[in-house]
């Protein structure tokens, strides 16, 4: 299995229901819904229609995006690895710790700050190496209502 330091991209598969199938290069392969995201990210919405998202394609050679080369739309390789991998989450705290992450696009030396932990226990949770306890999953969530009741 080859080493993944960044997320990259080897192949990608648009499937019905707005969802992607994404090889990396590391052969880990998820399936990813972008259905809720047309809401969020106004940009999207020309993917909204079938036969434009069905052109969902990763650029030979480069792989740090999934493009729709005509709407002139891309989304990060890392993006939708955070997001495949809360929406794949075998329990409730880590798919609560990576949707934190992904919602808030904070990369691993800021969920470390954010949380006043090493960066090195950010990665072990993103991995799967350790679980997330819940108080974790708890802190993310509090981090959150901070930001938004902030002026």
């Amino acid at each position: 299995m080859a080493s993944m330091k960044r997320p990259r991209l080897l192949e990608v598969q648009a499937l019905p229901g707005y969802r992607l199938r994404l090889m990396f290069v590391d052969s880990s392969v998820y399936t990813v819904s972008l259905a809720d995201a047309f809401d969020k990210f106004p940009g999207l919405a020309p993917l909204r229609d079938p036969q434009v998202f069905a052109q969902a394609c990763v650029i030979e050679g480069e792989g740090w995006t999934v493009e729709w080369p005509e709407q002139d739309i891309q989304i990060g390789a890392d993006t939708l690895w955070l997001d495949a991998r809360a929406q794949n989450a075998v329990d409730e705290n880590t798919r609560i710790f990576m949707q934190w992450r992904s919602e808030n696009a904070l990369t691993l030396p800021q969920a470390a700050k954010a949380l006043g932990m090493t960066v090195r226990t950010m990665s072990a949770y993103g991995t799967g190496e350790r679980p997330v306890p819940r108080y974790v999953a708890l802190a993310c969530k509090g981090w959150e209502a901070e930001q938004h009741t902030r002026p």
